[in-house]
């Protein structure tokens, strides 16, 4: 309960900062997403390619490619997690809206906010806790249970700044909306998908 306190310290914080430095921390979110969605980007191909030279290996060659599945099973969580906050930023995660597009818009304004609150205090959590996690099986060397025994921990550690990178772009949403003159506005891409305000 005492590290569930000192997130939630950290959080605050973290606000706290955010706050100060507004539009730089913004620009600074941005650029560290779109670096994280292209290697993203470049995982998905590297995991299709290697996928292709599996296939290719054990049909026509009959000799697969040792420990491929283990290998893109680890990827994915890369893959996921890199591209996490940049999606938040650009409202593109799936959500229920229809009560909420149903209220006033100050009462929206107030339920947006709140919902952000819990879920950067929730990713903030997440982060802390999978980020042991991630310690945990860097420091008795976990590997995966087939050859070539590929190390877990760079799987596992993706997972805490994913979540750390969420929460802190959540953080700077509730900013947005508290203090929209101080910081840039949001970016949302407007898609036939999107509800627009």
């Amino acid at each position: 309960m005492i590290e569930l306190l000192y997130v939630i310290l950290t959080v605050l914080a973290a606000a706290g900062v955010v706050a100060l430095v507004a539009t730089k921390t913004e620009l600074f979110m941005r650029y560290i997403e779109d670096i994280l969605t292209y290697c993203s980007v470049v995982l998905i191909l590297g995991v299709m390619l290697w996928v292709v030279g599996e296939v290719i290996g054990r049909y026509v060659f009959n000799s697969p490619l040792p420990g491929h599945l283990e290998g893109a099973e680890l990827l994915l969580p890369m893959i996921v997690f890199f591209g996490v906050s940049y999606v938040q930023a650009r409202d593109g995660h799936v959500g229920m809206t229809f009560v909420v597009d149903a209220l006033p818009k100050k009462v929206r304004r107030v339920t947006d906010i709140l919902s952000l609150i819990v879920s950067a205090l929730t990713c903030a959590a997440l982060a802390y806790f999978s980020s042991k996690n991630a310690w945990l099986a860097w420091s008795y060397e976990d590997v995966t249970m087939s050859p070539p025994y590929w190390p877990v921990w760079p799987s596992a550690a993706v997972i805490p700044l994913g979540y750390g990178m969420l929460a802190f772009r959540m953080i700077l949403q509730v900013m947005q909306k508290l203090v929209p003159q101080k910081f840039p506005s949001p970016i949302v891409e407007h898609s036939d998908l999107h509800v627009a305000e």
